[in-house]
């Protein structure tokens, strides 16, 4: 079974930047596409990107294409998520899941499975 688990969150001023990693354990073959999602209190859970855990080229939300930019490490089996020029509007909880359905749809977060616990990100102004 595949654990993921997020870390790298914390406190940045807007304008800032973050790293932030989704380690994965347990057996995770190069087909599995992992994907990064955001939640801010009180609203619904927002798709940022994902990318197929062998290689190719990352998918991203069209509002956030150009200031996040994922990653991966497949000897430290790690999709990193950097973040650059931050405003207060992306903080909230970013977590790492993986696809089941084989189709990386990422902007349908019900796909994903063995959701990471999430790392806190706040920005402020």
């Amino acid at each position: 079974q595949v654990q993921l688990v997020e870390s790298g969150g914390g406190s940045v001023q807007a304008g800032g930047s973050l790293k932030l990693a989704c380690a994965a354990s347990g057996w995770l073959d190069t087909s599995k596409c992992i994907a990064w999602f955001r939640q801010a209190p009180g609203e619904k859970r927002e798709s940022i990107g994902a990318i197929y855990f062998g290689g190719g080229w990352p998918w991203y939300a069209d509002s956030l294409k150009g200031r996040f930019t994922i990653s991966q490490d497949n000897a430290q089996k790690t999709i990193s998520l950097k973040m650059d020029s931050l405003k207060p509007e992306d903080a909230g909880v970013y977590s790492c899941a993986k696809d089941m359905m084989g189709t990386c749809l990422f902007q349908f977060p019900a796909n994903f499975v063995y959701w990471g616990p999430g790392t806190q990100v706040t920005v402020s102004s």
